[in-house]
């Protein structure tokens, strides 16, 4: 089969309420929409939400590189690991991604394709930030069912560990928390933290230090009082194998977005697995498309808590039919198929892109 057309949708979604990062608040999501129509019918979409700080791609990079790949891959083989794609994921994987999910969902992938309805464990994050705030946050997501909650840190040692000290006494041992860092700190406080961290209801300590600095990453592991989790660090299988030969994490965090499509983060799940880690899966900055895609493709991997949350941060939701949280679980019906809502994509557009079959020859 080939491709008859791709369209783009380039959109800025605001945030019910801004999301608190080491490296800055997030307001709204700056999310490139790919949809992919072959010369049978059948579609599918695939996004790329652009977190600067948190990967190296730009927005304005991110959508040119769209404009690109579209203009290149229409008329072609409707192929997720067509030569345009590969070689973009080495630059711009978010953007890469885009494509190679959208194609993947048009050849009718078989983890969008699972007949039963299916739910997940979700993860919740913690807003607040003084105690008395920190608890009644804490009852109202334990009475809505969460277990697993995430407190970020990363600022000021003194401040976090206080603020995490504020999350075990409101949790009492109800929830496993997590702990974000998300590279906020030097080596030297990102050692001091990890090694001062009471471990009580505390599942992991995630990404202390920079990405790029592993070395920083193992001295954090050798102090630790909790099991390490890297997430910026990862991006390709190499990654993995790397963080469990120098045996800095025991956990390491896998999205959709860095790995290049639904295949390869089922690859990457089963050869974490092989190699003895543990895998957490999930985008806390991604709409209700890349978290539902997380969602079905890592269920059958996981017994904990995803973090594909993103979708319950805009004011906006893409989908006519969105995913649902029930109970702490994030739950998707059975047969679900995605429809991007008109309305939506009007209201929150900056700018779209199409590019047909008939603008190019068959190869």
């Amino acid at each position: 089969m080939r491709i008859d057309r791709i369209r783009l949708d380039l959109v800025k979604l605001p945030l019910r309420r801004p999301y608190k990062l080491a490296f800055g608040a997030v307001e709204a999501f700056d999310t490139v929409l790919v949809r992919v129509d072959r010369d049978d019918g059948a579609s599918g979409i695939g996004e790329a939400t652009i977190l600067t700080g948190y990967t190296d791609e730009t927005i304005e990079q991110a959508w040119s590189c769209a404009l690109e790949l579209s203009d290149r891959l229409a008329g072609a083989a409707c192929d997720p690991d067509a030569e345009p794609i590969v070689a973009a994921l080495a630059a711009t994987p978010f953007t890469a991604t885009a494509f190679a999910t959208a194609i993947e969902m048009a050849n009718g992938h078989e983890a969008l394709r699972r007949a039963e309805p299916t739910s997940l464990p979700l993860l919740a994050i913690l807003n607040e930030e003084t105690p008395a705030a920190i608890e009644q946050e804490v009852e109202t997501l334990l009475a809505a069912g969460y277990r697993t909650l995430k407190v970020k840190v990363g600022f000021d040692v003194a401040a976090d560990l206080a603020k995490l000290r504020a999350v075990q006494q409101a949790t009492r041992g109800r929830a496993a928390i997590r702990i974000d860092a998300n590279q906020g700190f030097s080596r030297a406080d990102g050692c001091r933290f990890a090694a001062s961290i009471a471990p009580d209801d505390v599942e992991l300590f995630e990404q202390a230090c920079a990405a790029e600095d592993w070395d920083a990453a193992c001295e954090v592991a050798r102090v630790a009082t909790v099991p390490v989790m890297l997430d910026e660090s990862i991006y390709t299988l190499d990654d993995v194998e790397r963080a469990a030969q120098l045996g800095c994490a025991s956990i390491v965090k896998l999205k959709l977005m860095k790995l290049g499509g639904l295949t390869r983060l089922e690859a990457a799940l089963r050869r974490t697995c092989e190699l003895g880690l543990r895998p957490v899966v999930g985008n806390g900055v991604a709409t209700d498309i890349g978290c539902w895609m997380e969602a079905v493709a890592a269920a059958p991997f996981l017994a904990h808590a995803g973090e594909m949350n993103g979708f319950l941060k805009p004011r906006h939701q893409l989908l006519v039919q969105s995913l649902r949280v029930e109970s702490g679980q994030v739950i998707w019906p059975a047969g679900f198929v995605p429809e991007l809502d008109p309305a939506t994509l009007a209201e929150t557009g900056i700018a779209a892109h199409e590019a047909r079959a008939r603008s190019r020859a068959y190869g």
